[in-house]
């Protein structure tokens, strides 16, 4: 009898740690039956909830972000720090990892230091095209780096880094024959260019303002708006929607599968997992980077979009002025959408998940654990 092998697999706190990581899960029970997967993440983070809804378990340490300001209000963080890693390393004393995946977020920091300290293989994935600090500071000990972006050995040791892409959420592997659902529903009679505006699940406010502003010039350009405003923005957005058959108002798109098969352009932020997602899809985009991340990362992602023709760009502090008027524009340019479709398609790396799971799979056999 083959022994079971436990991944561990920590990290989350947005979408675009938490749904590679589902995915990365997905992939490893279709390639190994006898692998048993547990999830630690941060307690009061989304990954609380989308890890058991994906079928995982998932326990939650106290870890909380570091603030940049004031510095004296990090004092209670660095206590729930400690706090975590002596709680990351009963976890792993009692789980017993064959290895353990980190793949970014509050929780990931604890966890993947206390694995190496421990000798645990552990497996970094990095989702953005500039590593985040936590990633940095790990990757000299990691056993293997997963990268979605060329050009990492600037961060990274080179003969660590495999260039793997992102795993992205199952149901957007495919999009064949989807369109007609889509339109179906979101209402749409599939005769005008589509606009899929998203700002993750509270929203985008300046993308939302901008769209608010603007949302006179749909009903005569030749183009519907599908527009996921957030819960912080909905009930305005939704008032606002009343006055035009050209806007369909959602807080929320749960089939994003659906949304992107019927979108012929997708205006969103710039963050690691919605910009794999559009590679996949092969959508063209114009991407407006957040400017509340830690260290601009948004930007640096877009713009290695940009330089490759893949993607356009508005920066937030223009999205008033141009947001709208740039969306529609490019909305009915039709060599400009195919031109945009065809180099975010070739940035694609299909399977993302499967290869990332394979290497998990070989760490594992290095591993000296026995049964649990």
């Amino acid at each position: 009898m083959s022994r079971r092998t436990n991944i561990l697999i920590t990290g989350g706190g947005t979408g675009g740690h938490v749904f590679p990581a589902i995915a990365i899960a997905n992939a490893l029970k279709e390639k190994e039956e006898n692998v048993n997967i547990l999830f630690v993440g941060a307690r009061h983070k989304m990954e609380m909830e989308q890890v058991p809804a994906a079928g995982y378990r998932i326990t939650g340490l106290p870890v909380k972000g570091f603030r940049r300001s004031p510095l004296i209000s990090n004092i209670p963080v660095l206590y729930y720090l400690a706090l975590s890693m002596v709680k990351a390393f009963g976890i792993i004393g009692k789980f017993r990892p064959h290895v353990v995946v980190g793949v970014g977020g509050y929780a990931s920091g604890p966890v993947s230091r206390a694995a190496l300290m421990k000798g645990i293989p552990l497996l970094i994935q990095e989702q953005n095209s500039f590593a985040g600090v936590t990633n940095r500071l790990l990757a000299k000990k990691a056993a293997r780096i997963c990268v979605a972006y060329e050009g990492m050995e600037a961060y990274f040791p080179p003969e660590k880094i495999m260039l793997t892409g992102n795993p992205v959420r199952r149901e957007l592997t495919d999009l064949t024959g989807k369109r007609e659902e889509a339109l179906s529903c979101f209402g749409l009679k599939g005769d005008k260019k589509v606009i899929l505006v998203i700002g993750g699940s509270i929203g985008a406010g300046s993308i939302n303002r901008a769209v608010s502003a603007n949302t006179g010039k749909f009903p005569d350009s030749g183009a519907e708006l599908i527009w996921q405003t957030g819960r912080n923005d909905y009930q305005k957005a939704s008032d606002i929607a009343k006055k035009s058959a050209a806007i369909h108002v959602h807080e929320f798109i749960s089939r994003m599968d659906l949304a992107y098969a019927v979108a012929d352009l997708v205006v969103s932020r710039a963050g690691a997992g919605t910009i794999s997602e559009l590679c996949l899809t092969g959508k063209p985009a114009l991407l407006v980077p957040s400017p509340n991340v830690a260290e601009d990362h948004q930007t640096k992602n877009a713009k290695a979009l940009v330089a490759r023709d893949a993607a356009v760009m508005v920066k937030d502090e223009d999205v008033d002025e141009q947001l709208v008027d740039y969306a529609l524009s490019i909305a009915g340019n039709e060599k400009r959408l195919s031109e945009l479709s065809k180099n975010i398609s070739g940035m694609a790396l299909p399977d993302s998940a499967g290869i990332i799971a394979e290497e998990i799979l070989k760490l594992a056999g290095k591993g000296e654990n026995e049964d649990n």
